[in-house]
């Protein structure tokens, strides 16, 4: 089959995607770590897998940024840029709703995209994937050991078995096993990508998807445990799980039609309606430190000056950064993001870009549900963000412990704060400092 490659920037990166199939719903499909467009038709198995799923549904696919025939030399991405990735193929296909279809290490970032835009997400189809990488990856039990074979043999074509064992006996199979790799990454990139991978834990954001979710894994997955997608079916809410025979972690070999058969079925059924008005975001609440004293030393002329220049800045901020204001408290601010990295970096520009006013701010930065209630919003997370940034000293940025997982990848730093009791939580939470 031959399918036109096209382009969208997301960015300054150029990604690349496909669209295939019929004119049925829109199903985006999330690649593993590393995937190459093209080179998937050049194998027969692959190229049935994906005719099936085009035989019921407007087929999207695309490279992550650093892989394929997407933008390469642009660093390790991070869970941020990987949604916005998402969100730009989704627009440049046209597509206002589609189901995802995350496999393996496309999972996690399928699950936050939909947490984060579940207005645009039908439903959600996992397959071998985890919402953390520590304990589901059997590889990554020894990574000393995995990275070594990468340096060793990427490119060869011997890691088929380790991914889908019941394929490396086929003739020809190593050859083009080899030949995707080849295609896909160097092992520099696999190994940088694999290094970001073992970091990712989305767990705190399950309870937070609210689509129609269908979570398939094979019960002796040679890559991923079964164990993973056993946690996602009971942690993400109404999810479906179905345990399939097998032991290989590619779909498209093993038994690929009971997988559509499954897929099918699922995406057959009336999409349900969703509470938009819920949705995964990144709170940031700000607050000017000392700001009576300050104020009532430089007299209420001067401080409304500052305050002024101080809003100017933290404005500045959040455009540069794509924060969305929600409202100024007094002498801070709360803000959403879609995306705890942006946030981070905002609010570690707001504590610079106020220096020059002599004022010091802390910040508290939070990734949850939040209520969107016309021009404000509301929910637990909101109230944790404002509990984080009380407890920020002058200067610090200060995130919970789901940003922090959240952000692997993204070059930031934290120091460990130990665990807080944060009014209105069961359990004490670990909070990190942004440096």
């Amino acid at each position: 089959m031959v399918v036109e490659t096209r382009y969208v920037t997301s960015g300054e990166v150029f990604v690349a995607y496909q669209i295939s199939g019929q004119d049925g719903p829109d199903l985006l499909m999330t690649p593993g770590f590393v995937s190459h467009l093209e080179q998937a038709w050049e194998n027969p198995n692959v190229a049935r897998f994906l005719n099936g799923l085009g035989s019921f549904s407007r087929l999207i696919r695309f490279d992550k940024r650093g892989t394929g025939l997407s933008d390469r030399g642009v660093g390790v991405p991070h869970l941020d840029e990987r949604i916005d990735d998402i969100r730009a193929v989704l627009d440049a296909a046209g597509s206002e709703r589609a189901y995802l279809f995350g496999v393996s290490e496309g999972g996690p970032m399928s699950i936050l995209f939909t947490a984060t835009y579940p207005g645009r997400v039908a439903g959600l189809i996992l397959f071998g994937t985890y919402a953390r990488t520590v304990g589901a990856s059997v590889p990554f039990d020894d990574f000393a050991a995995l990275e070594r074979d990468i340096r060793a043999n990427w490119g060869t074509g011997k890691s088929l078995p380790s991914f889908s064992p019941s394929a490396a006996a086929t003739p020809g199979a190593i050859e083009r096993f080899a030949k995707f790799e080849r295609s896909a990454a160097s092992p520099s990139d696999v190994i940088n990508l694999l290094r970001m991978n073992r970091e990712i834990d989305v767990t705190a954001i399950l309870p937070s998807v609210r689509v129609p979710t269908l979570v398939m894994h094979r019960r002796d997955d040679v890559r991923i445990r079964a164990l993973a997608g056993r946690e996602l079916g009971e942690r993400i809410s109404g999810a479906r799980y179905t345990e399939l025979p097998g032991n290989d972690h590619l779909p498209w070999f093993g038994d690929q039609n009971r997988l559509l058969e499954e897929i099918r079925q699922f995406m057959g059924v009336s999409a349900t309606a969703i509470e938009v008005d819920r949705v995964l975001s990144t709170v940031l609440f700000t607050d000017i430190v000392d700001s009576t004293r300050k104020a009532s030393s430089v007299g209420d002329r001067q401080w409304r000056s500052t305050l002024e220049a101080h809003h100017a800045a933290v404005r500045s901020e959040l455009e540069r950064h794509r924060g969305r204001e929600v409202k100024t408290t007094g002498d801070g601010f709360l803000a959403l993001f879609d995306g705890p990295a942006r946030a981070v970096r905002c609010a570690q520009g707001i504590v610079s870009a106020v220096r020059p006013l002599d004022l010091e701010v802390r910040a508290g930065v939070h990734t949850g549900e939040v209520e969107m209630m016309g021009d404000d919003v509301g929910g637990i997370a909101v109230h944790i963000a404002a509990r984080v940034a009380q407890l920020a000293h002058a200067s610090e940025v200060l995130a919970s412990s789901t940003v922090k997982d959240l952000v692997a990848g993204a070059g930031l730093k934290f120091v460990d704060q130990g665990r807080v009791e944060l009014k209105g939580l069961a359990e004490p939470m670990r909070l990190f400092a942004a440096v």
